[in-house]
């Protein structure tokens, strides 16, 4: 923050910020995984475009951002972080509505890697419930900018909780499916997947399964999902920086097929973590 590296106790924002008044701001989050850092490139990538949307600018450019990064996760000495790049709108020094007045702020931190799902759901499959939740159209808020507003997230949360499942899908206008807090989902059915295509942003582990999947030569396309079409499917899986590939074996109480994790979310949590070692995916952090 402000050129210097703190501890995480220390970072501090203002009350007046944009980015915690208005929820104005942009991020994104990469992760560390045996010291070596997982598809940084694409996340430079997905980061920038949205500071060009939000007309944000920081003094860095994509070589700075990541030698940032790389600090960060060094001075940390974590093998396995979560590491987040963050720009908010900021404060305008003299209390001005306008956004234009504001002076846009950067950070970055390094903290030890989570996942939406534990050891043990990753190995039986996580419980999800179908909230009636409406996600925020795109046409009010664009999905391919990450940004922090959850309201509606956080409110399928607890339709989920209050179902005793561990973490929700919600709907897009349309009423079918789009995604869930954090994380994207893809149906597996006669061996070919789908995952819905608006409404979404459009994650980097997202992209990383249609990555794999060219690669393995499985049918893969970005389209509608609707409810019963989820409810149908033989295999359902999430896919998230916090966690990768994490399957769903039950919706709504009811199990997903026969109740177990299915061979394709497998297949693919296997690849994906094999990648994990591959010099054109992943780059090393830098360690003193």
């Amino acid at each position: 923050m402000d050129s210097q590296y703190l501890p995480m106790s220390e970072a501090k924002i203002s009350v007046l910020d944009w980015g915690f008044l208005h929820s104005d701001a942009t991020y994104d989050t990469v992760h560390i995984w045996g010291g070596r850092f997982f598809r940084l490139d694409l996340h430079l990538d997905r980061f920038f475009a949205g500071l060009e949307k939000l007309r944000m600018t920081i003094p860095f450019d994509r070589n700075g951002v990541a030698e940032i990064l790389h600090n960060c996760v060094a001075l940390s000495g974590h093998r396995s972080s979560y590491v987040e790049m963050i720009c908010t709108r900021g404060a305008s020094p003299t209390f001005s509505r306008d956004p234009r007045d504001a002076v846009n702020r950067f950070m970055a931190f390094a903290i030890p890697y989570g996942s939406v799902a534990d050891a043990e759901q990753m190995q039986r499959g996580l419980h999800v419930a179908i909230s009636q939740t409406v996600r925020i159209p795109a046409a009010s808020v664009d999905p391919s900018i990450k940004n922090y507003h959850w309201l509606d997230l956080v409110r399928g949360l607890f339709d989920a909780y209050d179902r005793n499942a561990e973490t929700a899908l919600i709907l897009d206008t349309a009423g079918n499916v789009a995604e869930g807090p954090g994380f994207n989902v893809f149906i597996v059915r006669d061996g070919a997947l789908t995952t819905p295509a608006t409404g979404v942003l459009p994650g980097i582990t997202r992209r990383t399964v249609f990555d794999l999947c060219a690669e393995q030569g499985i049918p893969v396309t970005a389209g509608e999902v609707s409810v019963d079409a989820l409810r149908k499917a033989d295999e359902v899986f999430i896919t998230s920086t916090a966690g990768g590939i994490m399957p769903v074996t039950a919706l709504d109480g009811q199990p997903v097929a026969d109740g177990k994790v299915g061979p394709v979310t497998m297949r693919l949590t296997a690849l994906y973590w094999e990648k994990h070692a591959d010099p054109a995916w992943s780059t090393p952090v830098r360690y003193p």
